[in-house]
């Protein structure tokens, strides 16, 4: 509220002049040097800047009958100066009543998995409740934001178990896909090497040069492929 007894007040660039002249709304005033009768009329400022409202933390219970704790911010500013100020009386806390209850209203009518992966669009829903609601008020709701959304500690361990548990089930995939990849060419290597005339003979020899620079003491026996083909060649004719 702005009185003055000699006629004369400021309205800042951010600012709106309601000018109610004996009780009555009279007409707004824009930003500048603005001149009102004294005694008769008096000049009520609107801040038409966005301003901002910290929701507490809230403990709602979600569609699957879990407690989550959920804070927001929300983002509004004056749209009507007129119906700000004659249609509500205190639009501000208002605003921050009514997101609370759109917000349980919300979040209980969700699953758990939504709310933690979909809070944009919980967010969305809850502005377009509020925002219907406050259009009649003069506020635009510019935007609401869910900050924080807190599980129960048996809820956070319950889920670190399943993400571990997700974490080993791909980790034995991934090796299983790998173990299976790598039979896939050990036996494509195996029937090439087959296929080729000294080729054997070849990974033989290469074998030997690995084995023979291992520092370890390990004792390698080389048996010829001849004398084992015979062996089997004599087992066949025994059968």
């Amino acid at each position: 509220m702005s009185w003055t007894f000699f006629g004369f007040t400021f309205i800042y660039e951010y600012e709106k002049g309601l000018v109610f002249t004996l009780g009555k709304f009279s007409g707004t005033r824009g930003a500048g040097l603005t001149y009102i009768v004294p005694m008769l009329q008096r000049l009520e400022k609107m801040d038409m800047r966005i301003k901002t409202i910290d929701i507490p933390k809230q403990e709602v219970m979600t569609r699957d009958n879990v407690p989550v704790a959920i804070d927001a911010v929300i983002y509004f500013k004056v749209d009507n100066p007129e119906a700000a100020y004659l249609e509500i009386q205190d639009f501000i806390f208002a605003v921050a009543k009514y997101a609370q209850t759109a917000l349980r209203d919300v979040v209980g009518q969700s699953s758990l998995d939504f709310v933690l992966t979909e809070r944009d669009k919980i967010a969305d829903q809850i502005k377009e409740i509020v925002d219907e609601e406050t259009e009649t008020w003069g506020v635009d709701i510019t935007s609401i934001k869910l900050q924080d959304i807190e599980l129960p500690a048996d809820m956070k361990r319950a889920m670190a178990r399943q993400a571990e548990a997700e974490r080993d089930k791909r980790a034995t995939v991934i090796m299983s896909e790998g173990e299976l990849t790598a039979s896939s060419n050990l036996a494509a290597a195996a029937k090439k090497l087959s296929a080729t005339k000294g080729a054997l003979h070849l990974r033989t020899l290469q074998t030997l040069s690995d084995v023979s620079s291992d520092p370890s003491e390990t004792d390698v026996y080389i048996v010829p492929m001849e004398l084992l083909r015979a062996l089997e060649a004599l087992a066949k004719l025994k059968g």
